[in-house]
């Protein structure tokens, strides 16, 4: 009898990875024991200091830009939506990386997570460490990120961070230390999941609207200008009245305990509402909610509250949403909904 054929494998899933630099590409100053220079290295390079890479999945690599995440704008951002965009729309492709720096990743990741129109895995990855340091922290998180892209149950959970063997929301995370490589943290909502060495474990799913559920799109070009004005015991009126006349169509203020302004910097924001200018109010805690109508009669001056989002990823919603047009009553319902 005639042995029966083997069935043909299924081939790897095909994942695009999409670079702009940061410290994963990054690598020391000759001469020099702690500073390095973000985006030395290509997309390629990392990729081949990787094998590994190749038993999960096909590799696409594309650069976007080659800037430190300090460096992180509007123009790069416009970019990388679209060429995310693009990749996602192809059949074949089964999700997305972007390589990115670690300083505003959160922000990227929230933005992505806002426009970007798919169900399929979109997942950001960095350094703590360059990857000419001693013990660098790139090569492993960009063998798991590529994991949690390939993984056939990474759709539908909207943009994700990875990094230090934890999955994070986009929407959730945050950079909570300036050195160590365990920076990232989730404290409302907790992980994602987690990813040990490409074996990954997903927890939940999110609650809010993100990527293919999102009615934001990119928006008249340039967007409009929004500003974070980070609150202080003492504050006056200087900083807010600056940034009205410096043309600031939206303020977020990163305010004290749950949001909170002193009187002089209260009046100052109250005075920027009545002239046109959208206020959110966040808070510079780390955590928590912002809670309307608390100490501060949010109605009666016409403000926002962030409810959970940071003063960074309030800006960013706060900003696509006036850029659509939105009345602050909506927009305030924008920020319970995402």
């Amino acid at each position: 009898m005639a042995a029966m054929p083997r069935p043909a494998e299924a081939p790897l899933p095909l994942v695009r990875i999409l670079a702009t630099g940061g410290t994963i590409a990054g690598a020391q100053i000759p001469g020099s024991k702690r500073g390095y220079q973000a985006g030395v290295f290509s997309i390629e390079s990392l990729v081949e200091a990787v094998p590994q890479l190749q038993s999960l999945a096909r590799l696409e690599v594309e650069s976007v830009a080659k800037i430190g995440s300090q460096d992180m704008d509007e123009t790069v951002w416009r970019k990388l939506a679209a060429r995310t965009a693009a990749a996602l729309e192809r059949p074949e492709v089964a999700g997305v990386v972007v390589t990115h720096g670690t300083d505003t990743m959160e922000e990227t990741g929230y933005f992505l997570n806002l426009v970007v129109k798919s169900d399929k895995p979109v997942v950001l990855v960095g350094a703590m460490r360059p990857a000419t340091a001693i013990s660098p922290d790139g090569p492993m998180n960009l063998y798991n990120a590529v994991a949690v892209a390939a993984h056939r149950e990474a759709g539908s959970r909207g943009v994700v961070v990875v990094a230090n063997d934890e999955i994070h929301f986009a929407r959730e995370v945050s950079k909570t230390n300036t050195t160590q490589v365990g920076t990232f943290r989730s404290t409302s909502r907790g992980l994602a999941g987690l990813v040990h060495s490409g074996r990954v474990h997903f927890y939940a799913k999110p609650v809010r609207r993100h990527t293919a559920a999102s009615t934001f799109t990119l928006g008249p070009d340039p967007f409009p200008q929004v500003d974070i004005i980070y609150a202080y015991a003492g504050m006056g009126a200087e900083l807010i009245d600056a940034a009205v006349q410096a043309g600031a169509r939206g303020l977020v203020i990163a305010g004290m305990g749950d949001g909170n302004l002193g009187a002089r910097a209260l009046a100052a924001a109250a005075a920027a509402r009545q002239a046109g200018v959208t206020v959110v109010r966040s808070s510079r805690t780390g955590g928590g909610f912002v809670e309307r109508n608390g100490e501060i009669d949010d109605d009666r001056h016409g403000f926002i509250v962030a409810d959970e989002l940071n003063p960074q990823k309030s800006r960013i919603l706060l900003t696509l949403a006036i850029a659509q047009g939105r009345a602050p009553e909506q927009i305030q319902e924008l920020f319970y909904t995402y």
